[in-house]
């Protein structure tokens, strides 16, 4: 599959559970596919909110067993056998649509609630699927995928922190740059400064905050399942560390995994432990 969106973590590789794959693939074109409606291209805004109208009445029809449109069939072809063989919970999927249908039409945040309310429906959901497909539930396993994903999402703003700016949307809250003196007129055009990089820091230690809020739910996902969150966890984590390590200056600069970073990523997935062993090896 490719990734070229999602290179901070793997979709579908080789260590997720072979009998998985096809459903995980359905859900990542899904989501892809309608991420690309409303982002990629030259359409104008009321162009992707009805072509996203029509993924979502393609969604509906397919759920309840009936015909949907020719537009998408690579997509709603196999999400149709998914949803038959593993009951996918189809309010997680809308919330996905819910969040993409926001992009279009919103592209400033007012404080840390809404965009956590945005996180909530445009990564979330994806979590929560995969727990789905694995077989694990209870509060603390969901509330632990929430964390992951959400920080995954953060993670990917701080990141991408000049392209959004440069196409006129902005994810950093405003009560956060009041609170550093940074006015977000600054930010969409490209002005870098001390002020600036310590409010990205401040952003970046939040993503990091919630990554190691989540990260305990790798020992808790059986198998080969497990492993690949574990590089889920890494990969975003290494970003972060790519940021903080380019003192926060990705209005200037997009850090990005490498081919190099893999060896390192894997080290530090081997050596994720519970807590309770971690502390046990210091008290030893």
């Amino acid at each position: 599959m490719s990734v070229d969106h999602y290179e901070n973590f793997p979709v579908a590789s080789f260590l997720c559970p072979p009998a998985l794959r096809p459903a995980v693939a359905a859900i990542y074109h899904f989501a892809r596919t309608a991420d690309d409606i409303a982002d990629e291209g030259d359409a104008e805004p009321a162009v992707r909110l009805a072509d996203l109208a029509a993924y979502r009445a393609d969604l509906g029809a397919t759920a309840c067993g009936g015909a949907p449109s020719s537009r998408w069939t690579q997509v709603f072809g196999p999400l149709r056998a998914v949803l038959a063989q593993c009951a996918l919970p189809i309010p997680l999927l809308t919330d996905l649509l819910s969040a993409f249908e926001q992009d279009v039409v919103k592209v400033r945040y007012l404080d840390r609630a809404e965009l956590l309310d945005y996180c909530r429906r445009s990564a979330n959901p994806v979590g929560r699927l995969l727990l789905h497909l694995y077989g694990v539930t209870g509060h603390d396993s969901l509330r632990q995928s929430d964390a992951i994903c959400t920080a995954l999402q953060l993670a990917n703003f701080w990141q991408d922190l000049g392209i959004d700016t440069s196409r006129g949307r902005l994810y950093v809250p405003a009560a956060d740059c009041t609170r550093h003196g940074v006015d977000s007129a600054e930010l969409l055009a490209g002005h870098d400064a001390p002020k600036v990089r310590a409010l990205v820091a401040e952003l970046v230690g939040w993503a990091n905050e919630l990554m190691h809020a989540g990260a305990p739910l790798v020992h808790a996902i059986p198998g080969r399942a497990g492993w690949e969150l574990r590089l889920v966890v890494q990969g975003g984590l290494r970003i972060l560390e790519k940021i903080t390590a380019m003192n926060f200056a990705t209005l200037q600069k997009r850090p990005a995994l490498r081919w190099y970073d893999a060896p390192l990523l894997l080290w530090r997935a081997l050596w994720m432990r519970p807590a309770a062993a971690a502390v046990a090896s210091r008290s030893a």
